[in-house]
């Protein structure tokens, strides 16, 4: 299994270095381009397109391994095509309806992206998009969360949890290499998390998300050379949301219990709580809450004194340490899920403690 994960992983990392590198040449003559304006940090005009590379890394190795998949399942598997994936052609083939339809789900978010980067949509259309892929998704191909508690309840329930998470990652890039570096991270969790509940769907989708990111963020990391854009954030956003809905996280036969549920919200306590804060002190200070602006978690830990990439870092810390805690849910007791959920909490109130620190004088 482990090799299949790194095969994904590095096919998806390599397309997406290539991509990335010819969309660094051509994207200002597309009009994809970030000019320095507002509350833009960058002092000169940086491509876009980053995300084309994402959505390039992550579907056309996935959509080849189902067509693969496909056409061994309905003719005949080779002899060197080990037995771990033989057994799983049949599971594969009933799970590639709802797969198309994630992927085609993508394509819709990221064609959403684009024409916001080029041509700025309100907030509300882009939200009521990602609102109807994501229902799409849940009422058409059964892709809830929380079953137990009833179709039309799930499927409410998922219905935010995707465009709450979209939104959250689509907020998060507002730093080089932030959006990208936290979904690397996250996905990894995500990932391990379902490697130990038996899955091979989830893994191997999130293995490719990670490498796409990751052969993006060589030339985002600060400083970047190129941006993703909104056609990058709401993607990663959007598939690590369905991601955690198709990850089970609650499974007797490997021993997980129903405290698992609650693991995708400490892997994302980071973006769920800078997007939660962005929000109150925007709404505190009558601002939109939507007006893009300097308030972000990033922006206020460098106001503090931190350099940019000092506070990506940080960034980067707090999810592994969130996150890492959230892999032990899944087989917790009550004890141990409490002590986990305080973890985390600790976590967040000490970055909130942290941003009370007076603020850095720049002339000092």
């Amino acid at each position: 299994m482990v090799w299949l994960l790194c095969a994904c992983l590095a096919v998806s990392f390599v397309l997406s270095v290539g991509v990335t590198a010819v969309l660094r040449r051509r994207a200002p003559r597309w009009g994809l381009v970030d000019r320095p304006a507002g509350h833009k940090q960058h002092d000169r005009p940086i491509p876009l397109g980053g995300g084309i590379a994402i959505v390039a890394g992550l579907v056309v190795p996935l959509l080849a391994a189902l067509l693969t998949a496909w056409v061994f399942r309905t003719t005949w598997a080779p002899a060197w095509l080990p037995s771990l994936v033989t057994k799983h052609l049949d599971g594969i083939g009933a799970k590639t309806p709802a797969a198309l339809a994630i992927v085609i789900g993508a394509l819709v978010v990221h064609a959403l992206g684009l024409i916001d980067d080029v041509r700025p949509l309100s907030p509300l259309v882009k939200l009521s998009v990602v609102a109807l892929v994501a229902g799409v998704l849940a009422v058409g191909f059964g892709i809830c969360a929380m079953v137990l508690l009833g179709p039309v309840l799930a499927a409410v329930i998922t219905v935010l949890w995707i465009v709450g998470i979209t939104n959250a990652f689509n907020l998060m890039d507002n730093m080089d290499g932030l959006a990208g570096g936290v979904a690397c991270i996250a996905g990894a969790i995500f990932a391990a998390s379902a490697l130990r509940t038996g899955q091979i769907f989830v893994p191997v989708v999130t293995c490719m998300l990670i490498g796409s990111v990751a052969g993006f963020l060589l030339f985002n990391f600060p400083p970047a050379s190129i941006f993703m854009g909104d056609s990058g954030s709401l993607v990663v956003g959007y598939v690590l949301a369905v991601l955690t809905v198709l990850t089970t996280f609650v499974e007797p036969e490997f021993g997980a219990r129903p405290y698992g549920m609650l693991a995708p919200i400490a892997v994302l306590a980071v973006p769920i709580y800078d997007t939660v804060s962005v929000v109150w002190l925007r709404w505190r200070s009558g601002a939109g809450i939507f007006s893009g602006d300097r308030r972000h978690f990033s922006h206020r830990l460098v106001q503090r004194g931190m350099r940019p990439r000092a506070a990506v870092l940080t960034i980067y810390l707090a999810t592994v340490a969130t996150g890492l805690s959230a892999t032990l849910l899944g087989h917790a007791d009550w004890t141990d899920a409490i002590l986990v959920a305080a973890q985390c909490l600790a976590i967040v109130l000490i970055i909130a403690i942290l941003e009370q620190a007076p603020r850095h004088d720049p002339a000092r």
